[in-house]
C-alpha cells in the first residue's frame, strides 16, 4: 500500500513536470514572430493610435505583455482596429489571435460565438453623457430623448432595457462606428450619448471642444466586465493569455513593478516573488513558455497597477479612479488566482 502510494505520487510529479504542448495559436505566433491583436478603432486610454500609428492604452498594453511573455519582445504585436460588429468575426476567422477591445464578458458571447473570455481587465458600467446646458442631472430625467449608441454592442441592448424598465421612451440613434456615434452627439444630432463610463470619460476628454460643457450622469445602468477573448478550442493559448493577465495583477499585489523587477529577482527572499519571477519554480514550463516569462512581461509594461495609472488613471488624461479595479486588499475586487 505504501509503495503504491509512492508510485502514484511519483507519477503525478512526473506529469506535472512535463511542459505544456504549445498549441496551434502559439505555434502560429512563433512562426510569424508576431501576436495579432484586435483593438478598437480609437478609444483613448484603452486602444488608440496617434498620427504616427503608435498604439497606446490599457488593452494595448495587455497585448504587449502577452507578446513579451511569448516572444520575448513587446514590440512584436500587430494591432488590427475593429468595429464592434466586426470584432467577433475577426477572432472566429483567425484574423486575430486575441481580442483586447473594450469587450464585455456575457453568457451569450462566452457560450455561442466560438470564443472564450480569459478574465477581466477593467470592471465598468454603462452610463450617459449629456450637454451641461440641458440641466439634466439624472438618467431618469431623459424621457423621450434621442440617444446616440453603437450597434452590435451590449450598450445598445442595455439602453433598450433601461428605457423600457423606466418607461422613458428613449429613441436610440444607432451607428456602426464609434466615431460616427460620438461625432453625431457632439454635432447635436442626439441629446445624449451612451457607452461604458470609461468610454464616456475618454470621449469627453478626446473629442469635446470644451469638456466642461458635457456632464457624465451619475447612474450606471449595467455591469460591464471588460476583458480579452480568444478562440475556443485552443486550451494552451487560453491558459497563456489568462495567466499573463493574472500575473500582472499578482505582481502588483506583491510589489513587483517595471523599475524593480531586476532588483527583486536578485535580492528578494519572498518565495512568492521568487516563484512569479521564475527564480525558483518554473511556472513557464507548464504554459509552454520560458522560465522568465513574467519578468519579460513586467519589464515591458509594468504590473496591472502601472498599466492602469499610465493609461486611464491619475497619470493619464482620463484620471479615472481605481474604484472596483483596485486590488481586493485595497478596496477593489481585482483578484488573481495564485501563480504556484
Amino acid at each position: 500500500m505504501k509503495r503504491g502510494t509512492m508510485s502514484l505520487a511519483a507519477l503525478l510529479l512526473a506529469i506535472a513536470a512535463v511542459p505544456a504542448h504549445a498549441g496551434k495559436t502559439l505555434d502560429a505566433v512563433r512562426q510569424r514572430a508576431q501576436v495579432v491583436c484586435g483593438v478598437s478603432t480609437g478609444v483613448v486610454g484603452f486602444s488608440a493610435a496617434d498620427s504616427q500609428g503608435n498604439w497606446t492604452g490599457l488593452d494595448v498594453d495587455i497585448c504587449r505583455a502577452i507578446a513579451a511573455a511569448t516572444l520575448g519582445d513587446a514590440s512584436k504585436v500587430k494591432f488590427v482596429p475593429l468595429t464592434s460588429q466586426a470584432r467577433f468575426t475577426a477572432l472566429q476567422s483567425g484574423e486575430i489571435d486575441i481580442l483586447s477591445r473594450n469587450t464585455t464578458w456575457t453568457l451569450t458571447r462566452d457560450a455561442s460565438l466560438g470564443l472564450v473570455f480569459t478574465g477581466v481587465t477593467y470592471y465598468d458600467g454603462q452610463g450617459f453623457i449629456v450637454p451641461k446646458k440641458s440641466r439634466i442631472t439624472s438618467a431618469k430625467q431623459m424621457k423621450g430623448l434621442q440617444v446616440c449608441v453603437e450597434s452590435g454592442t451590449t450598450t445598445e441592448k442595455n439602453l433598450t432595457d433601461f428605457s423600457r424598465a423606466n418607461k422613458l421612451n428613449l429613441k436610440p440613434i444607432v451607428f456602426e462606428r464609434y466615431e460616427a456615434a460620438t461625432g453625431a452627439y457632439f454635432a447635436g444630432r442626439c441629446q445624449a450619448y451612451t457607452t461604458d463610463a470609461s468610454g464616456l470619460a475618454s470621449t469627453r476628454s478626446a473629442q469635446a471642444k470644451n469638456p466642461d460643457d458635457h456632464v457624465i450622469l451619475p447612474e450606471l445602468i449595467s455591469k460591464e466586465p471588460l476583458g480579452p477573448a480568444v478562440r475556443r478550442g485552443d486550451d494552451e493559448w487560453f491558459a497563456i493569455v489568462k495567466w499573463v493577465v493574472f500575473g500582472l495583477i499578482e505582481a502588483e499585489e506583491y510589489g513587483i513593478g517595471q523599475a524593480n523587477v531586476d532588483e527583486l529577482y536578485a535580492k528578494s527572499d519572498d518565495p512568492v516573488v521568487q516563484r512569479i519571477l521564475g527564480k525558483t519554480e518554473d511556472m513557464g514550463k507548464q504554459l509552454g513558455l520560458e522560465k522568465d516569462w513574467m519578468v519579460k512581461a513586467l519589464k515591458a509594461t509594468g504590473n496591472y497597477g502601472e498599466i492602469f495609472e499610465r493609461n486611464v488613471g491619475t497619470k493619464s488624461t482620463l484620471k479615472l479612479p481605481r474604484g472596483l479595479n483596485n486590488l481586493w486588499n485595497h478596496g477593489g475586487i481585482l483578484y488573481a488566482p495564485p501563480l504556484r
